[in-house]
């Protein structure tokens, strides 16, 4: 018996990339698949319903059983219609795994609002949209598992992409509070950080220092989209009931569970602080091995869809 066997899953952006790999996998795990795509390019501009149908088509070639869909994650009654087609396509839902998203990459001193809304339309209301429509759903039947899309731009920060991370770092609280209000129901919610060579990825401009740009050539040439599918085929499944509220990365055979925020330092002041005694006392300094911002936490310019 395959783990996802008699299971329905709509995938989001699943034409190309993590999205459409995803999709395949979970496919070839035994689930019926609503694959959803607008068909639109890297910025959101454009629509064209054939990627979607080309993902779809390729599921049920390889015996698998799947229907395609155009909405936008961005549109709340897309997502309810997405939800009403796996019900009636396939008489049931039990996965949703969002892997929709664009990218207007800008300086934060140069964007433009337009730029800032859609990408957080897309992002982080598209997750609050399709998981919001498929919820009562799933409490209804006490089972589901949904399958959140960050990355580590939201968890470390990423120049250029102040839009793309504020999204991404919101999707974080979402699945950590949709997964403690739901645990007594059945449901999951989990995060990935996906980090590989796609359309988005390719997207990014590439490094003017060439030992850097060869590096980030390297690490994109390994990092395979269909290396991601199996943890979220996992996710997905009955036996990861008790993985919940998680965030997880991954790159090619590299996978890594991250910490939830946590305090890391306290210092406490009988009668409290002043401007003064904070600056003397209570701050890091560059004395102590603290600096402001910790460049380590930078990832050479990779944007994790």
């Amino acid at each position: 018996m395959a783990m996802l066997d008699g299971r329905v899953a709509i995938c989001t952006g699943a034409a190309r990339g993590v999205g459409a790999e995803v999709a395949k996998a979970m496919a070839a795990a035994g689930a019926k698949l609503v694959v959803v795509d607008p068909g639109v390019g890297g910025g959101g501009e454009g629509g064209d319903q054939r990627p979607a149908e080309e993902t779809a088509a390729a599921i049920r070639q390889a015996g698998g059983e799947a229907v395609a869909n155009f909405g936008s994650v961005a549109n709340f009654d897309d997502c309810l219609q997405m939800v009403a087609q796996a019900r009636e396509a396939f008489g049931r839902l039990d996965i949703v795994f969002n892997a929709a998203g664009i990218l207007r990459d800008k300086m934060f001193h140069n964007m433009f609002p337009e730029d800032w809304q859609a990408v957080i339309d897309v992002h982080l209301t598209g997750h609050f949209n399709v998981n919001r429509a498929a919820i009562n759903l799933f409490r209804e039947q006490n089972y589901g598992r949904m399958i959140m899309v960050s990355s580590t731009s939201g968890l470390l920060g990423n120049v250029g992409q102040a839009n793309y991370g504020t999204a991404k770092f919101g999707i974080v609280a979402l699945a950590r509070i949709v997964a403690m209000e739901n645990q007594a129901k059945g449901i999951t919610a989990n995060v990935i950080c996906p980090s590989a060579d796609t359309r988005m990825t390719r997207s990014v401009p590439t490094p003017k220092d060439p030992a850097a740009a060869a590096l980030r050539e390297e690490r994109l040439r390994r990092s395979r989209a269909d290396a991601i599918a199996p943890l979220c085929v996992f996710l997905a499944s009955e036996q990861a009931g008790y993985v919940n509220g998680q965030v997880f990365h991954q790159r090619a055979g590299e996978l890594s569970l991250y910490g939830h925020m946590r305090p890391v330092r306290m210092v406490h002041r009988n009668g409290g602080w002043t401007p003064e005694t904070i600056a003397e006392v209570a701050m890091p300094s560059l004395a102590n091995g603290f600096t402001s911002l910790d460049s380590r936490n930078t990832h050479a310019g990779l944007p994790m869809e």
